[in-house]
């Protein structure tokens, strides 16, 4: 298996569920900006409620950082809609739900689950040039942190504001991120 880091997102174009309406997403809507693209198995399910709050409670946060969430399962944006109209936890999420029924997306992203046409838990974390930086994916019953996706993104965006650092496990903003040299070796 090869990796996507450092990969340019490749072209899709799907329909999501955003703030009432039904919207057209592409890759082109990934770049200048940082975004987070999210995958999950399905709508009315157990585990992926349960990440997507978390996702719609540092929300806020994320826009802050200039970074836009884009939510996708293989689901339709109707079934998105429903779901929406349906769950209080779900009902707060202001970013836009993507439907990849076709697979388009969950397959570029090497997520899908080609027996069961699921996604795989996959966070992407993309930077304004449409590079995959991060990619992290879990099996279905392993939940994911939210905090953890904003710690990363900070991360991404110091390192991209700062190319010749490297953040050590753990880095949050105002910490003191490493400089990669030979004087550097043996010493942390």
């Amino acid at each position: 298996m090869s990796s996507l880091i450092n990969t340019q997102v490749k072209p899709f174009s799907a329909t999501a569920f955003h703030n009432g309406k039904e919207v057209t997403v592409t890759e082109a809507d990934l770049k200048g900006k940082w975004s987070a693209v999210v995958f999950y198995p399905a709508d009315f399910t157990f585990v992926c409620p349960t990440e997507l709050g978390d996702v719609a409670d540092h929300y806020d946060e994320l826009q802050k950082m200039g970074v836009e969430v884009y939510t996708v399962s293989t689901d339709t944006h109707f079934t998105h809609k429903a779901w929406h109209d349906a769950s209080d936890t779900i009902k707060k999420i202001q970013f836009p739900m993507i439907g990849d029924p076709t697979g388009t997306m969950t397959r570029n992203f090497d997520v899908m689950i080609e027996e069961a046409g699921l996604a795989l838990r996959g966070t992407f974390i993309i930077n304004p040039e449409g590079l995959i930086k991060t990619a992290e994916v879990n099996d279905l019953g392993i939940g994911r942190s939210a905090a953890d996706l904003v710690r990363k993104i900070q991360a991404a965006q110091h390192i991209a504001a700062n190319p010749n650092q490297a953040c050590p496990a753990s880095w949050k903003p105002g910490e003191e991120a490493l400089t990669p040299s030979l004087d550097l070796v043996g010493k942390i």
